[in-house]
């Protein structure tokens, strides 16, 4: 029976959620609409498709919500060249494959951004989803289910930096484990589920072993 490892990407193994805050940041100043950037960070780690109504309100959602995340997208895109991976994320995917688990990367980003991801972190011939892949973002379990789907797996632990994806995780009935990465706290990441936090991806590399590893549950199970 195969143990998969579901990897987040954004905040996880490439640090982004500061660049992903201040092009959101700049989108909703750029159509007039002031929001704290406090809210924003918070609120990354959830899909495009959710956070600007949890940071605006469902308003502000209906009238620019598309306008918004295209302005994000273009604020993004600009910065993108900036972006690198963590210290260690590389040697974390090989760990792990060398353990001889199955590893799958699923993220709520866009296609394009992901594959700018693996050309930094070249993890390999291994599964990745995207936002392309669902209608429904993080904290929704559909990604989860998709990277599942992906890598055949039977048993497996969901990997993330934020809330949101101990709260997909939950959802979709597996176990979590989270990471100081992305700027949430401890006690955030163990108060929404995780099994276990840690401060860098060298310190969870070197308990790869003792993952929580469950079975995966069927949707709507």
């Amino acid at each position: 029976m195969s143990n998969t490892v579901v990897l987040d990407v954004d905040g996880t193994l490439v640090d982004t959620n500061y660049h992903h805050t201040v092009a959101w940041l700049r989108a909703f100043r750029g159509a007039g609409i002031t929001v704290p950037g406090w809210k924003v960070h918070r609120s990354i780690g959830m899909g495009g498709d959710k956070l600007v109504a949890a940071v605006a309100g469902d308003l502000v959602e209906r009238s620019h919500g598309d306008e918004l995340r295209d302005a994000w997208e273009r604020r993004f895109d600009e910065v993108l060249d900036e972006i690198q991976p963590f210290e260690g994320a590389h040697r974390l995917i090989r760990a792990a494959t060398d353990l001889g688990l199955d590893v799958v990367l699923a993220s709520s980003g866009k296609r394009k951004h992901i594959e700018h991801y693996l050309d930094l972190l070249d993890p390999g011939d291994i599964a990745w989803t995207s936002s392309d892949d669902v209608d429904g973002s993080k904290p929704e379990p559909d990604l989860i289910q998709v990277a599942l789907e992906k890598a055949n797996a039977t048993r497996a632990v969901v990997i993330g930096d934020s809330v949101w994806d101990c709260e997909a995780a939950g959802r979709a009935g597996l176990p979590s484990i989270g990471l100081l990465t992305g700027g949430f706290g401890e006690d955030e990441l163990l108060g929404r589920g995780a099994s276990a936090v840690y401060p860098d991806l060298d310190r969870l590399r070197a308990e790869l072993n003792d993952l929580p590893f469950a079975a995966a549950t069927e949707p709507g199970a």
